[in-house]
């Protein structure tokens, strides 16, 4: 039996209540002060369930994380293929200068191949450092796989090219441009 407070006992030696219930009401108490009922099976079947629950979801989030990445490689490794089977062969001992990666770039090219730039009949696209020359319908495809490996595109659309505003192409069209500028 465990052992109840003093008014528990003067309450057993005046006969008002039972010696089971006295050692019931204490096993209770001291329960409630130690905090440590001891779990039922519907209480662990509960915790159970719930752990199984959290690591399913844990691991469906890991692997919808490890197809995203996946699938990127596969766009970016899609990207590099078509770069590499569809690069136009750099000839010519002029200059072509742009920007990339905050530097100041250039390559080697003829005139035709500068008019085709400048006209956006040809892109410039970057792939593990190298920066090669891409047709449109080729580039096209690289910008749906991969857009940041797209370098120079003067083929876009006004809205499309950053930094640029209709009215600030209306200011610089007042300007002449040297047919001779090579930049």
């Amino acid at each position: 039996m465990a052992k109840g407070n003093p008014l528990q006992q003067q309450l057993l030696k005046a006969g008002l209540v039972k010696k089971s219930r006295v050692a019931e009401v204490a096993r209770q108490q001291q329960k409630a002060r130690d905090g440590k009922a001891p779990p039922t099976d519907r209480d662990i079947q509960l915790e159970a369930e719930r752990a199984r629950l959290e690591k399913v979801e844990r691991d469906r989030a890991l692997e919808a994380e490890r197809r995203t990445r996946a699938r990127a490689a596969e766009l970016r490794a899609q990207a590099r293929q078509i770069i590499a089977d569809k690069k136009v062969e750099r000839r010519g001992d002029s200059e072509y200068r742009f920007s990339a990666d905050g530097a100041i770039r250039s390559l080697l090219v003829d005139d035709e191949l500068r008019r085709q730039l400048s006209n956006g009949a040809l892109v410039i696209a970057s792939v593990d450092g190298r920066y090669e020359l891409l047709p449109r319908a080729a580039a096209d495809k690289v910008r749906e796989r991969d857009p940041a490996m797209i370098v120079v595109d003067h083929g876009q659309a006004a809205d499309e090219a950053p930094g640029s505003s209709p009215e600030d192409d209306a200011y610089y069209a007042q300007f002449q441009v040297p047919d001779d500028l090579v930049w």
